[in-house]
């Protein structure tokens, strides 16, 4: 790849990070279906890795269809982008390890700040959707990246 295409397309994965960050902030912090308001604010949490995932799971029928994908699936395909973007615009981050550390990092962080500022909940389930998603993220990068490489021959 010729060295001004791989600076265009750093150049853009840039500002898409950048924009995939300012919408998963304000998913996180200020999206009122979500309830995320400032009214009723209180503590939530869950520290018991599995509790939630497995009660969306058990109680699938009761709890519906649509809240377990927003739930589940939702924070896995929510944190992929990271996985994707951050090898694409940082060649020091294309080590999957280095991935999954970044990615379990900033969900961490997303869910404390969630918890000091009472706003969802902090739950470790989370953490490790996220982190899935985020690797899972990389290793959608790696598959293109080999492809690329294959086609430039």
């Amino acid at each position: 790849m010729k060295i001004e295409t791989a600076t265009r397309i750093r150049r853009l994965g840039k500002i898409l990070f950048l924009l995939y960050l300012l919408v998963l902030i304000y998913l996180m912090f200020f999206f009122e279906a979500y309830d995320r308001t400032m009214e009723n604010r209180r503590y939530l949490y869950n520290l018991v890795p599995f509790r939630e995932i497995r009660r969306f799971i058990l109680y699938r029928e009761t709890l519906g269809f649509t809240v377990v994908l927003e739930n589940v699936i939702g924070n896995i395909v929510g944190f992929i982008p990271y996985g994707f973007i951050l090898p694409l615009i940082y060649k020091s981050k294309r080590k999957w390890w280095i991935i999954l550390l970044l990615t379990m990092e900033f969900s961490l962080f997303i869910e404390l700040t969630q918890l000091v500022l009472r706003v969802g909940s902090c739950d470790i389930d989370d953490v490790i959707l996220n982190t899935f998603g985020g690797v899972l993220g990389y290793g959608l990068f790696s598959l293109c990246n080999r492809i690329r490489r294959k086609m430039d021959g």
